[in-house]
C-alpha cells in the first residue's frame, strides 16, 4: 500500500499532467482522449537512466501488459515518471532514455515481439518489453517541441497493436493528420522527425530531439 506521501506526489504528478493535456489543449488529440477518458497508468520511478528504475519499471510495465485487454480498441497509455531526474538538454535527455531502455531490455528475459524488428536500424524496428512491441515518446521541460515539453522528465509507454487497430478501423491517416495540424498550429511546423511506421526507424522519433540523418541509436539487442 502506498503511503500519504507516495500518494500526495502521485496526486501532484497527475494533475501537472492532466493540466498539460487538457487544460492546454496538447495537440495529440489521443493524449486528449487518454486523459479525459481516464484511459492511462502513471507512476513516478527513482532517477531516469539507473538499473534500479529498470527492475521496478520493467515489473510494472509486465503487469501491465499481463492485465491489458488487447480486444479493446481504446487507446491507452503507460505513463512512466521520473520527478527527481531534472535535465539540462535535449542531448542529456536522449542519452538517458537510451540508457533507461538499455537497462529494461537487458533485465527482460520474454523474447521480442517477433511482429517487429529489434534491430534500431530497421524500418520495422518497435521497443519490446514483456513480450509486447511499445512505441516510447519522450518528454521533458527542456524540450525544444513544445508538445514534448512535459512538466516533467517522463517516457510514454504506447502498445504498438494500437496503432494498427487504428489502421485496420480506417481512421489512422485521419488521427495522424489531425495531429500534425494541430501541432503545426502551435508551433509553426511538424515535428521534422515524425514518419509514419515503415518509413524510417521510429527510434529517431522516441527522444522527441530532431536527431538528423546521420544519428545511430545506442541500443543494441542482447541476442
Amino acid at each position: 500500500m502506498a503511503s500519504s506521501k507516495q500518494s500526495n506526489t502521485l496526486n501532484t504528478i497527475n494533475d501537472a499532467f492532466r493540466d498539460f493535456i487538457l487544460k492546454k489543449d496538447h495537440p495529440c488529440i489521443m493524449a486528449n482522449t487518454v486523459f479525459s477518458m481516464d484511459k492511462y497508468s502513471i507512476n513516478y520511478y527513482d532517477k531516469l537512466g539507473s538499473i534500479k528504475t529498470a527492475k521496478a519499471l520493467l515489473a510494472d510495465l509486465t503487469h501491465y501488459v499481463e492485465n491489458y485487454n488487447f480486444d479493446n480498441k481504446e487507446f491507452e497509455s503507460f505513463i512512466a515518471v521520473f520527478p527527481e531526474t531534472e535535465v539540462v538538454s535535449e542531448i542529456e535527455f536522449e542519452k538517458l532514455l537510451w540508457q533507461q531502455l538499455q537497462f529494461l531490455h537487458n533485465l527482460d528475459t520474454v523474447t521480442w515481439d517477433e511482429n517487429v524488428s529489434s534491430d534500431p536500424e530497421d524500418s520495422n524496428f518497435s521497443f519490446s518489453l514483456a513480450g509486447k512491441a511499445f512505441y516510447v515518446v519522450g518528454l521533458h521541460p527542456k524540450a525544444s517541441r513544445m508538445a514534448r515539453r512535459a512538466p516533467y522528465t517522463t517516457l510514454v509507454f504506447n502498445l504498438h497493436s494500437q496503432f494498427e487497430k487504428l489502421r485496420e478501423m480506417g481512421v489512422y491517416k485521419n488521427v495522424r493528420d489531425k495531429i500534425r495540424e494541430r501541432d503545426k498550429e502551435l508551433q509553426g511546423s511538424v515535428n521534422p522527425v515524425l514518419e509514419d511506421f515503415g518509413e524510417s526507424s521510429e527510434a529517431r522519433q522516441y527522444s522527441g530531439r530532431n536527431v538528423g540523418e546521420a544519428w545511430k541509436c545506442p541500443f543494441h539487442n542482447k541476442v
